[in-house]
């Protein structure tokens, strides 16, 4: 987890927080289904996600975290967007303002039955069905933009190398 701890007015600290997971989908006979992650108590239903190891890139956190939380072997497709939200973690008085990484994603091994422990049950569901259930509107946004992708209606951005000039001289690296 990267976290930046600083005191602010109003007797909060406030800490920055990041975490990254995907949306994680298949395509089957009746259409595209995502993977959510559900807990009985309290009742949640989620996409996988978690907090970076000490060393570990965004979009290895996002594997990994898929990889524990479903038992799902993940392959990144490319890159959703990012979510923001800010919460107050009343045990400590600390704002916390959180940004959650989201990837499109799809199995290429592993299976459901072989989650972690942290939610009792990891299941495919029609996107409908997924939609219906999830818990954090933000959330739903990501697997909206997933599906558009799918479908061929958006394409997801790539990050493009800047083209060298002639400012740039004969290195590439610009300057003498």
């Amino acid at each position: 987890m990267t976290v930046e701890t600083k005191p602010t007015h109003r007797h909060f600290r406030y800490e920055r927080q990041t975490s990254a997971g995907g949306v994680v989908y298949r395509l089957v006979e009746g259409g595209i289904e995502i993977l959510l992650c559900g807990r009985r108590h309290p009742k949640l239903w989620c996409l996988p996600k978690g907090t970076p190891d000490d060393g570990e890139e965004v979009h290895e956190t996002a594997l990994r975290e898929v990889r524990e939380e479903t038992g799902v072997v993940p392959e990144i497709k490319g890159r959703l967007g990012s979510i923001r939200y800010f919460f107050i973690r009343t045990q400590d008085n600390t704002r916390c303002d959180k940004t959650v990484h989201h990837y499109l994603m799809r199995p290429v091994g592993g299976d459901p039955s072989l989650h972690d422990n942290e939610f009792d049950e990891v299941r495919w569901l029609p996107v409908a069905e997924a939609l219906e259930l999830m818990s954090y509107p933000n959330e739903t946004k990501m697997v909206h933009k997933a599906v558009d992708v799918v479908e061929g209606r958006v394409r997801l951005g790539k990050r493009r190398r800047r083209q060298p000039t002639a400012a740039d001289g004969p290195e590439g690296r610009g300057g003498a």
